[in-house]
């Protein structure tokens, strides 16, 4: 099933130097760009992350130092990449959880505050694990009837997601689903607002869930001694957890988050 789109549609894949979305740097970003009138465009760039690339890195990318030591920075290629995400709602495999957050911290980084949230966000992997519960290898094989040849290269699992979506709205446009508050839907819909949805497993505010919306569409915590208690409550009770996450290991984008809400309430 092809994909009804308002917007242009960006599927895209990083490889990285590893999994921390702080301190981790990109190498490799491809994307497919699959525009409403079926138009396709796509590019992989590789980018020197300024650091060193670990052994177990490269044991699962295969890209080496001396692979990326003559590309872009991340600060080079910042700008032309915006201009390719502006306007265009974005997918890929865990990419709620791992791409998108490591992109917002690399964009941040550099000074570019490009606002993910005015974007609809599909996850394929949460679509896929609500469902049936795998990887992107088993997902491939068990939607598309296909060996994935070239795993953990960006463009091959670039191209592999999107076909794996695709097939994901032909298997599931009849299912019914209950959702986690017991009301029953049809999950597959083509429809970027309803995919999107469906591909979020909290309302996150940031991207690496630490704050999310509870049931009342307040921020409250999501993890430590304060889950499940509102952010500016907590900040009024407790003035120093503000400057114990802005002064520890958390994403720039969560302190971001963290800043606005502190300020918003001190507005009021």
């Amino acid at each position: 099933m092809e994909l009804a789109l308002k917007n242009p549609l960006i599927i895209f894949d990083l490889e990285t130097t590893g999994i921390n979305v702080v301190t981790d740097r990109i190498v490799e970003i491809s994307y497919l760009k699959v525009y409403p009138d079926g138009r396709q465009e796509e590019q992989t760039q590789r980018i020197n992350p300024e650091m060193p690339m670990p052994d177990e890195s490269r044991a699962i990318h295969g890209i080496s130092d001396d692979d990326v030591k003559d590309m872009p920075i991340f600060k080079e290629y910042a700008k032309s990449l915006v201009q390719v995400l502006e306007g265009a709602d974005l997918g890929g495999f865990n990419s709620n959880k791992f791409d998108i957050p490591l992109l917002a911290e690399e964009f941040l980084r550099v000074g570019i505050d490009y606002d993910f949230k005015k974007r609809k966000l599909i996850d394929v992997q949460v679509i896929f694990h609500k469902m049936e519960k795998r990887t992107l290898i088993a997902a491939y094989k068990f939607y598309c009837g296909k060996k994935l040849e070239g795993a953990h290269g960006a463009a091959a699992d670039t191209k592999a997601t999107f076909e794996v979506l695709k097939s994901q709205l032909d298997r599931y446009q009849d299912v019914i689903y209950e959702d986690m508050d017991g009301k029953q839907t049809t999950p597959i819909v083509n429809n970027i607002d309803a995919l999107a949805e469906f591909s979020s497993h909290n309302k996150n505010v940031d991207f690496a869930g630490r704050v999310i919306l509870n049931n009342k569409g307040r921020e409250v915590f999501n993890f430590g001694k304060y889950k499940g208690k509102a952010v500016e409550d907590v900040f009024q009770k407790d003035p120093g957890y503000y400057g114990w996450m802005i002064n520890n290991e958390f994403p720039l984008y969560t302190k971001k988050i963290l800043t606005q809400i502190k300020l918003r309430a001190m507005q009021k």
